[in-house]
């Protein structure tokens, strides 16, 4: 039988990463997660990430909204949304989006959904988790960027897709890089993850 694919893509991480490796942030979700997948069978992708507080900024809220109405018309993705509290110095942080990451890569392992989970980040928190699942009989596989990615990730990792230039070739949405800051719709990542909200140390 043919291996089931789960991927759980760290929305925050990639965004960062994507804007500090190429500038642009118009990945087109459907062909990212295709070639993840590759020639097995997919059983669904989890985008995990902050959701905009309407109360602090009204237009990235909107373009939020508009950015998670395409998201979630993409075969077999589900989004899950955390919020977000203020840190000392008034400075909002995520929270939340970790915890229901491993949850659900915890839960769905232990309900045998899945036969390999590839994991979109290079956070070392994650690391744990992907060791439990792995000791569940599962294969885990880590996509990362070279210059944002823990060691430990990349040691409990089975099999890994190097996110580099050449991978994204024709994965973009649009032709040429895209760097303006206005309006990103279509399968471009939303400024909810910008530098306004900022990660829990980690």
């Amino acid at each position: 039988m043919e291996d089931r694919v789960a991927i759980f893509i760290d929305g925050s991480n990639l965004y960062h990463a994507l804007r500090s490796n190429f500038g642009r942030y118009d990945l087109n979700f459907a062909e990212f997660t295709k070639k993840l997948c590759g020639p097995r069978r997919m059983f669904r992708t989890y985008y995990y990430n902050v959701l905009q507080d309407p109360t602090q900024r009204a237009e990235g809220y909107r373009e939020q909204q508009e950015f998670l109405s395409t998201l979630r018309e993409t075969p077999y993705l589900e989004v899950r949304l955390g919020g977000t509290k203020m840190a000392p110095g008034g400075v909002p942080v995520e929270k939340g989006i970790d915890v229901m990451l491993v949850t659900d890569l915890l839960h769905f392992a232990w309900n045998n959904l899945y036969d390999v989970a590839v994991l979109v980040s290079g956070d070392s928190d994650f690391a744990y988790a992907l060791q439990a699942i792995k000791n569940m009989g599962k294969h885990v596989e880590v996509a990362y960027f070279e210059s944002n990615v823990s060691k430990d990730l990349l040691a409990v990792a089975d099999n890994k897709h190097l996110l580099n230039r050449d991978f994204f070739r024709d994965l973009w949405a649009r032709k040429g890089p895209r760097r303006r800051r206005g309006k990103r719709l279509g399968g471009i990542l939303p400024r909810v993850n910008m530098p306004e909200v900022a990660n829990i140390p980690r």
